[in-house]
């Protein structure tokens, strides 16, 4: 089968995420969305090429991402579980799930190349609340991927990441 190769990740696709702040700076995680996951395999396999479901196993939502394959004439499945999320619990289950099996298909595989992302405090705003042990140091600047380039092992090795001061 001719399969088709799904592309990597553009800077518009990825999002930053806050993972820990302290006095001295700041951590960045890189994740995609759902919305990125349905586009690409929509770009890749045409909306009617590849379905999704959900099902529940011992309590854990799973989801099975299916790709039309036409030489074999069958639907091929990948599928993975999701965890909950803080805010809505079925519908981040769900997200989640769907996300992971995405990435068995390769979706967004080349996140897990990413460096180690430390934005050192000055370049970004680091803020404290409390004192003593009670003290917490949080940001309320927003992280964007301006640019992002891939080696030909489709891993990261250029990337540029902005706050919203730029």
């Amino acid at each position: 089968m001719g399969y088709a190769e799904i592309r990597t990740l553009r800077a518009d696709e990825i999002e930053c995420r806050v993972s820990m702040v302290n006095e001295k700076g700041l951590g960045l995680l890189l994740y995609k969305d759902a919305r990125a996951d349905q586009k690409i395999l929509d770009e890749t396999f045409t909306p009617y090429g590849w379905k999704r479901s959900h099902q529940a196993i011992n309590g854990n939502l799973y989801c099975t991402v299916e790709v039309w394959d036409p030489e074999k004439q069958q639907w091929i499945g990948k599928q993975d579980v999701g965890t909950e999320s803080t805010s809505e619990k079925e519908k981040g289950q769900a997200s989640d799930s769907f996300k992971r099996a995405c990435f068995n298909w390769g979706l967004g595989r080349e996140l897990y190349t990413a460096p180690f992302i430390w934005v050192p405090a000055g370049t970004a705003e680091i803020l404290v609340k409390g004192e003593g042990r009670e003290k917490k140091y949080y940001t309320t600047d927003r992280f964007y991927v301006r640019s992002v380039a891939y080696d030909r092992e489709r891993c990261m090795d250029s990337l540029c990441i902005i706050n919203s001061r730029n």
